[in-house]
């Protein structure tokens, strides 16, 4: 496994304010890798070890735990290079989903190079909660579309996830308002990230 620090910016946002889709739309933008940690834990070999350790814990309803996870990003990030999908003398990541609360933050210190935070702000919680319960019908959830599941993923993310914030510079961390268009967005999440790819890798075309 290769022991350099990989150039990495990270998705911060309340459940509903359109993380996930500002990550996807990164991930068309040349010389950026959108990597979803809810896509790598879909995508594992239930037959490997480590597929066997998310079952384990997934299939009882725990969370997967925090060197686990981490290890798992990592063989991901390996695998991805082996296969030339990512070259981290080319490529930012876009990190969602991890590190997920403090102690993997703290795990991937030697593994990541932070150079941005995106922080996607939600002042109304009433309109992001309209806007999942929404997303969660349409979808077809029905249980995700109750007031108190909602609001109780706000409370996970304020108690869990937040403090991550606090583990890393200031000087880091754009905030952006995720109340407006997904388009308008992107624009301000673009404008917080182009200085810094420019800045890691120069003209380098991906």
């Amino acid at each position: 496994m290769s022991d350099q620090k990989y150039k990495s910016t990270l998705l911060f946002g309340a459940p509903g304010v359109g993380k996930g889709t500002q990550g996807k739309i990164l991930g068309h933008v040349p010389g950026f890798i959108h990597i979803s940690m809810g896509d790598i834990f879909r995508s594992l070999d239930r037959e490997s070890r480590l597929g066997k350790v998310f079952v384990e814990y997934s299939s009882a309803g725990e969370l997967v735990p925090d060197d686990v996870t981490v290890e798992i990003w990592s063989e991901s990030m390996q695998g991805m290079i082996d296969a030339g999908e990512y070259n981290p003398a080319k490529h930012v990541l876009v990190l969602d989903g991890i590190p997920r609360n403090p102690d993997q933050a703290r795990l991937l210190e030697d593994r990541i190079d932070v150079l941005r935070i995106i922080s996607l702000t939600a002042v109304d919680e009433d309109a992001m909660v309209e806007r999942l319960r929404k997303r969660a019908l349409s979808s077809g959830r029905a249980d995700d579309a109750k007031d108190e599941v909602i609001r109780r993923r706000w409370e996970v993310y304020r108690a869990e996830t937040a403090p991550v914030l606090g583990c890393y510079s200031p000087e880091l961390i754009k905030e952006i308002d995720a109340m407006g268009t997904p388009a308008e967005v992107f624009i301000e999440v673009l404008s917080g990230l182009a200085p810094i790819q420019k800045e890691a890798f120069g003209n380098v075309l991906a």
